[in-house]
């Protein structure tokens, strides 16, 4: 018994000993070796602030500085560091009420009552220095500094975007953003956001009783650098997207012009636009509801997500897809009298000189031509039926680059809309449709729906004879080459062997003579070769609609401009997108009578 109790006491005090040594060994660790838990015991001494980097420059392709940074003020809270304070100080100094306070308070502990958060945000310097002298009467509080955007000239704000707070979502699904960042919401900012955004760092201060900074802590063994935001070279041309905001002043519309051997956007309006210093600063959220409100849509871009019928531009696309599958022949000739007639159906046409070669049906814009074009596709012997052929049909189309997302690098492109045959099926029943049922697609209206960009895009694709490469607005990161799949070509179905006659009746439509449509397009030293198009509109006056390249041979531009409710192609869309390519390839305007024309906008209706 008496060694039991002996055994015992030994293992007893062992057991002892060794938890003992155990704490010890811990306690040593903690002291000397583990600084993370020194670091919150010292909490009560030390600051935490947050390195917010300034974002990346944005330049135009000529190298001029579009966006730039301006410091701003962010007045944070920590609930942890609070105590008593003098609540109407504060609200002098500041400019905000008690109850803004008490609120703004419950936030931030609602939030998190150790975690830093933004009391108020983007004060102005004068005010932010007169609190910061002050701040020792304010504990719990203090200052972060961080930047906005800056807009060096009134442009392209669908292009560049704009920056706001995050919200609950964002911060859910990335763990990089804290309650109070910023992130790009639309255009660059939000495409090229982790580019020029930067990483943001971390310093950690010593401070005293008062909240005053004393010393860097730990000699700043424990901060992490920040990394400012990367600069990016837009491919657009300021002085061009000026010129072009100022031409569609007056005007609800669209222009995209593309550099066809590239596919670099060299401008990309759309009008309705806002000035890009709105949706800056204290102001954004005032500024936002109200442009949300207008009912002329401003925040909407058309460039991108506008779908309209594409009229008689489409009459190209017709007839390379009808050469292609050898239904006609540019000298084959088609009468019209009129407009196309079948049965009891007639679809009108202006009068001029009849028939006409394939050539002469693009100078023209003869919609009986083109109807004829579109029978042949439809009934073309080499399909089984009128089904197989429309597929045929679509496949060529959708090698254009309609129908889908062209892949650009802004956000919300729209698809737009070429119709599946099953899509008849539903209305007509299988089999029980033909190329007269449809007969609107002929002359690019019914069920098209086309954007601005694939038009640009298409008008590309003609200028290069055959391809293009996928529109985009970023021309280099940081003086580096940008994404591998902006260099890739994209062929169309159709044989280069095709597209010079259908070159040479755009080039009739503006330089030829009588009953060429696009006429007041011309330019004397320079060769455009264009199309007009007029687009029926259910809901009031037809859309206005011209696309161009320029020059001919070696082209530098290719341009789609849409105007809404103004009447003809040749009326508006013409003499703009004209305008646009002598102001891109000459730097000045030597026609000013067309030029004030323009400016005067619908007044001379």
């Amino acid at each position: 018994m008496k060694n039991l109790y002996a055994e015992r006491k030994y293992l007893i005090g062992a057991i002892l000993i060794i938890s003992i040594l155990i704490l010890l060994v811990k306690l040593a660790y903690l002291q000397l070796i583990d600084t993370s838990y020194r670091l919150t015991a010292e909490s009560n001494s030390r600051r935490e602030a947050i390195q917010y980097p300034a974002r990346g420059l944005v330049y135009d392709r000529n190298g001029q500085l579009l966006v730039t940074n301006q410091a701003a003020y962010d007045i944070m809270i920590n609930p942890f560091r609070l105590s008593s304070f003098d609540t109407l100080e504060m609200c002098n100094i500041l400019g905000i009420t008690p109850g803004f306070v008490k609120e703004g308070i419950t936030k931030a502990i609602k939030y998190s009552r150790f975690t830093s958060s933004v009391f108020l945000k983007q004060v102005p310097a004068e005010v932010s220095s007169v609190f910061q002298e002050k701040l020792y009467k304010f504990p719990g509080f203090f200052v972060q500094t961080r930047t906005l955007r800056r807009y060096t000239r009134n442009i392209a704000p669908h292009i560049l975007g704009y920056v706001g707070e995050v919200d609950k979502k964002i911060i859910e699904d990335d763990p990089y953003y804290k309650m109070g960042d910023y992130i790009g919401i639309s255009g660059v900012e939000k495409s090229y956001e982790e580019i020029l955004r930067g990483v943001k760092g971390r310093k950690y201060y010593l401070v005293d009783v008062h909240n005053r900074i004393i010393d860097s802590y730990e000699e700043g063994r424990f901060d992490i650098p920040v990394k400012i935001g990367t600069d990016i070279t837009l491919s657009v041309d300021a002085d061009l997207q000026e010129y072009s905001e100022k031409l569609m002043g007056k005007f609800s519309g669209s222009i995209v012009a593309i550099q066809p051997s590239s596919g670099e956007i060299l401008t990309l309006v759309s009008s309705p636009g806002y000035s890009p210093d709105l949706l800056v600063g204290r102001g954004l959220s005032g500024n936002f509801n109200t442009l949300s409100q207008d009912t002329l849509l401003p925040l909407f871009n058309r460039a991108l997500a506008a779908s309209y019928p594409p009229g008689s531009t489409f009459k190209l696309i017709n007839a390379l897809v009808g050469l292609q599958e050898k239904v006609i022949e540019p000298g084959v000739q088609f009468s019209c009298e009129g407009g196309f007639y079948f049965r009891n159906i007639r679809v009108g046409c202006h009068f001029h000189q009849s028939p006409l070669d394939l050539r002469g049906g693009i100078q023209n814009s003869c919609n009986a031509y083109f109807c004829n074009v579109w029978k042949k596709i439809l009934e073309n012997p080499e399909n089984n039926n009128t089904e197989k052929a429309f597929e045929n049909w679509r496949e060529h189309i959708l090698s254009f680059g309609f129908g889908q997302s062209l892949g650009t690098d802004l956000f919300g492109e729209l698809k737009g809309l070429i119709p599946q045959p099953t899509y008849f099926d539903k209305y007509y029943g299988r089999g029980k449709w033909n190329f007269m049922t449809v007969i609107s697609l002929a002359i690019g209206q019914g069920e098209l729906g086309i954007t601005p960009i694939q038009m640009a895009n298409m008008t590309s694709a003609i200028a290069n004879r055959g391809f293009y490469f996928t529109p985009h607005i970023v021309r280099s990161i940081n003086n580096d080459n940008i994404d591998r799949r902006f260099s890739e070509k994209h062929q169309t179905t159709i044989d280069s062997a095709y597209y010079e006659v259908v070159v040479e009746g755009m080039e009739n439509a503006v330089n030829g003579g009588e009953g060429s449509t696009a006429r007041i397009a011309r330019l004397n030293d320079i060769v455009i070769c264009g199309k007009t198009g007029t687009a029926e509109n259910p809901f009031g006056e037809d859309h206005s609609i011209f696309i161009a390249f320029a020059p001919k041979d070696k082209p530098e531009i290719a341009i789609a401009v849409y105007v809404e409710n103004v009447g003809f192609g040749a009326s508006w869309a013409a003499p703009i997108a004209s305008l646009m390519i002598e102001k891109y390839l000459k730097k000045e305007i030597s026609r000013t009578w067309l030029e004030n024309y323009i400016l005067a906008g619908k007044q001379n209706l």
